[in-house]
């Protein structure tokens, strides 16, 4: 038998765990208003973007989307470094990964390493999570020996992360026993392989009454969790504004606060939601952003808003 260059850590977490104590913290007023970071940004690839993500500690910005020319169940993905202003700094190109709906950055030093979704299933969403290094310019394939692959939860079919940066958690989202959840983990004891200790485990709320039954995108911070509904005004019942965002205690996996519209970008050609990430500037003011796909079929753009009134 070939040795793998990589290794698959399998831990499995109780079942019936539905809250944990998570510490308080402030959360974000999804009332208030939102604010630009750019609009109308190309990426390497002219798809649309499916999900972004920040290193907090770099001050660096990743954006992925399918590879132009690949099948939507391919699994085939591009990640486009920008800088604040929407400049494409770098990119990388992904085979046989996943769908995009989430990724997270994680700083090592001044190295940015990534978490995405990783081995693609027949309908292209990735059955583990992998974590490997921002090399731009490079292609990585789902077999390479620069990746870290990992399966978290038994019996869980797939799988998509997110980080919350500000206390350095880890959130898997997963699909097992014909639904979603959400599993919540130290990210230094996931880098590590170590997930038999989630501090908040619960299934993704049900019932929520959003105009959209879409689901684009969510991110942890402190002790809630966000969730990101909608549709393009393309794709949208009599091409309505239905974007809206969602709070979620991670102790009690209940609904706090949503669903709530979101006009963020509202004069945006096509305007389909795509990703949620938190950031903490270098002022020290914390950001829920919102990602937009814009423009036409064959050049989307790709727009960023933010939120960053709390709430104690």
């Amino acid at each position: 038998m070939q040795l793998l260059h990589f290794f698959i850590v399998l831990l499995a977490i109780p079942a019936a765990l539905v809250s944990a104590a998570v510490p308080s913290s402030k959360r974000f007023d999804l009332t208030k208003p939102s604010f630009d970071l750019f609009r109308n940004k190309k990426l390497k690839d002219a798809t649309v973007q499916q999900s972004f993500t920040f290193d907090n500690t770099n001050r660096r910005l990743f954006v992925a989307q399918r590879r132009n020319g690949a099948s939507t169940t391919s699994g085939d993905l591009t990640i486009t470094q920008l800088d604040f202003n929407g400049n494409i700094k770098g990119h990388m190109y992904l085979k046989g990964f996943g769908h995009g709906v989430s990724i997270a950055a994680q700083p090592v030093g001044s190295t940015t390493y990534l978490w995405t979704e990783v081995d693609a299933n027949s309908n292209g969403y990735g059955t583990k999570l992998a974590r490997f290094k921002f090399s731009s310019g490079t292609t990585l394939s789902k077999t390479s020996s620069s990746l870290t692959k990992f399966a978290p939860i038994s019996g869980a079919t797939e799988y998509t992360a997110a980080i919350d940066p500000i206390n350095s958690r880890l959130l898997v989202r997963y699909h097992k026993s014909g639904a979603k959840h959400f599993a919540l983990y130290d990210l230094g004891a996931a880098t590590k392989g170590n997930f038999s200790k989630p501090l908040a485990s619960f299934a993704h709320p049900k019932g929520l009454k959003t105009k959209s039954s879409t689901f684009q995108g969510y991110a942890p911070y402190g002790r809630y969790l966000y969730l990101l509904y909608g549709d393009s005004y393309e794709a949208a019942p009599k091409g309505e504004l239905n974007s809206e965002l969602v709070t979620v205690d991670m102790n009690t996996g209940k609904v706090v606060q949503g669903p709530t519209l979101t006009k963020a970008g509202s004069t945006l050609k096509f305007r389909e939601p795509e990703g949620l990430a938190v950031y903490r500037t270098a002022a020290g003011q914390t950001r829920l952003f919102m990602g937009f796909a814009s423009g036409n079929s064959g050049d989307r753009r790709s727009n960023l808003f933010y939120k960053n009134a709390t709430i104690s």
